[in-house]
């Protein structure tokens, strides 16, 4: 029996090349500002930019951290990335039980 193919968001190839163009890197810059070197090569950004292949979850943090976004708005199709790149993360949810703030709670 064959399986289903897995959910690929359809936005994430163009959301990772905004991030890396907003930041004024080519491809090979966007590997050594996100600390890829030697990890992956120009041809894998550009595989990622054009949609052929979806970076690992470690490259997408990574993404998100260099945009100042959090991760659900590379993947969650519905988001759009902000103005300006980069920004600051707004998180939008705590896990459950621990305060949103920090200060300690006694």
């Amino acid at each position: 029996m064959g399986q289903l193919p897995r959910p690929r968001p359809e936005r994430l190839a163009e959301k990772l090349l905004h991030i890396r163009e907003s930041l004024g890197l080519s491809q090979n810059g966007i590997i050594r500002y996100l600390g890829l070197k030697g990890m992956i090569s120009q041809n894998g950004i550009s595989a990622f930019e054009l949609g052929a292949r979806e970076p690992a979850l470690p490259f997408l943090l990574k993404y998100a951290r260099a945009a100042g976004v959090c991760v659900d708005v590379l993947i969650d199709d519905e988001i759009d990335l902000p103005e300006t790149i980069p920004s600051i993360p707004k998180h939008t949810r705590t896990a459950p039980g621990k305060p949103t703030d920090s200060r300690k709670r006694g």
